[in-house]
Order: C-alpha cells, then sequence, then structure tokens
C-alpha cells in the first residue's frame, strides 16, 4: 500500500510540474500546413517560450504562435511584420538578374531586403525562393521565402482603401497603420497563407509565445482547422516517428 501510495504522489508530482511548465514556461506544437516553408515544414513539431513575452514585446522577425483571433479555440504560427504603431506598405519588386517579379514589404518606409535563390517545387507547384532581411532595431533577422511562380494575383498590390481597409477585409491592403496593442503577421510562404493580410491584425493577448528550436520532424500528412482534435497531436507524432527527417531536428530560432 505504502509503495502504491508513493508511486500516485510521484506520478501527480510529474503531472503538476508538466502542467506548471506547459502553462508558463514552454509548449510543443506541431506544423500542420505549408504556410510558413521553407523555414517551417508540415510535420515539425516546434517548442514554444512562453515566459519571453512576459519579459519583452514580440519583435519583427519573431516566428510566433498565437490564438487565430477569427476563432480563439485554434492556435497560429507566423512571423511578425509588424509592430503596434509601424506604418506597413507593400511595394512591387523585380530582379532584373533573374528576371523574377515579386513584392516585398516596406515599414516606416524601410523596405525589407529581398535576394533571390532558386526556383522551388512543392506539390506540383513552383516557388521563387528568395531571402529576406528584417531590421529591428541594430538587428538583421535574415530567412528564407517563398513567392509562387504563378500567383492567381499578386498579394497586396491592390489600391489603398484608407486606414481601415483591413478591417472591412478588403484584400488587400497596400498601405496602412498597425493599431496599438495589435501585431501584423504573415507566413513565409508568402502566397500560401492565410493571415493578417486577410483577417486583420493580431491582438497582443492572443500570442501565446515564441517559437525557439525545431525538437523532432518527419514526414506527415497536411491538417486542415476541420482535422484537429485533442487525438490530432499524438496521430501526428506516431506518424512522424515513422518517416523521420533527422537533419531538420535541433534546428533554433534565435535571434
Amino acid at each position: 500500500m505504502k509503495k502504491t501510495s508513493k508511486w500516485l504522489l510521484e506520478f501527480a508530482v510529474i503531472i503538476a510540474a508538466v502542467l506548471f511548465i506547459r502553462a508558463t514556461l514552454v509548449q510543443a506544437f506541431n506544423i500542420p500546413s505549408a504556410s510558413m516553408q521553407p523555414t517551417l515544414l508540415i510535420g515539425d513539431f516546434i517548442l514554444v517560450n512562453k515566459l519571453v513575452y512576459s519579459l519583452s514585446e514580440p519583435r519583427r522577425g519573431d516566428i510566433v504562435v498565437f490564438r487565430y483571433p477569427v476563432n480563439p479555440s485554434l492556435d497560429y504560427i507566423k512571423r511578425v511584420i509588424a509592430t503596434p504603431g509601424d506604418l506597413v506598405e507593400f511595394e512591387e519588386f523585380f530582379d532584373p538578374k533573374a528576371e523574377v517579379k515579386a513584392y516585398r514589404v516596406k515599414v516606416n518606409g524601410e523596405e525589407f531586403g529581398l535576394t533571390y535563390r532558386t526556383l522551388r517545387s512543392f506539390n506540383g507547384r513552383f516557388y521563387y525562393e528568395f531571402e529576406e532581411s528584417v531590421r529591428w532595431k541594430d538587428k538583421v533577422i535574415r530567412h528564407l521565402v517563398w513567392y509562387s511562380a504563378y500567383p492567381t494575383k499578386v498579394s497586396g498590390l491592390v489600391s489603398y482603401n484608407g486606414e481601415d481597409c483591413l478591417k472591412q477585409r478588403h484584400n488587400l491592403c497596400v498601405k496602412f497603420r498597425v493599431p496599438k496593442g495589435h501585431y501584423f503577421v504573415m507566413g513565409d510562404n508568402r502566397d500560401n497563407s492565410e493571415d493578417s493580410r486577410f483577417w486583420g491584425f493580431v491582438p497582443r493577448e492572443n500570442i501565446v509565445g515564441k517559437a525557439f528550436v525545431i525538437y523532432f520532424s518527419g514526414k506527415v500528412p497536411p491538417l486542415t482547422p476541420d482535422d484537429v482534435t485533442v487525438f490530432t497531436g499524438f496521430r501526428q507524432l506516431f506518424l512522424a516517428l515513422l518517416n523521420p527527417r533527422i537533419e531538420r531536428i535541433g534546428r533554433f530560432f534565435i535571434y
């Protein structure tokens, strides 16, 4: 009886510790869609630092997990493009050497740098891969982004509809200011991401934490919000264990 009581006590302590860590420090998530490719792939399992934004504010370039403003029961992951008070603009971009046309972001009059890398193929579609440079104070954050080689529309290149155009769901605004207490986020797969360009800004209180490492990765099928249940994460991890991508394990996003 004493051994059973001791075992139950130890088990309870472990569960309490895990719940405390999950609630306050670190939480695990898996990537269900291609919206953050090539930075994060379907089947990447990441850890998110939930404490960091208790001590500081999200920065441009951070990869954040947040509660989807349209349906807070769902968690989304995107990259912070602009912070409260920032003026955001989209403009056409043409690389004469590669003869590739895309669009780039400008925040407070400063352009995000774009350097063409190569042409990628994914699920039968072709994407132009660029290195994007995001400046935050004295830091420059560099990461890869994809633009569709055959977009149905070039996101951002429409007439300006005023300061409230995002609230009116005009698709899309080319110039707007991020309101106080909110953030503007986008996926790195620029023409295959439903993000702030479509449903508006992320309230500060919706931000859960900052992604900082891929702790495991494997080939798994993509998911839609309708596919998500309490068992989805376990199923995806099981499938990933059967088809691991060892080379991605341990990749950090710390800057």
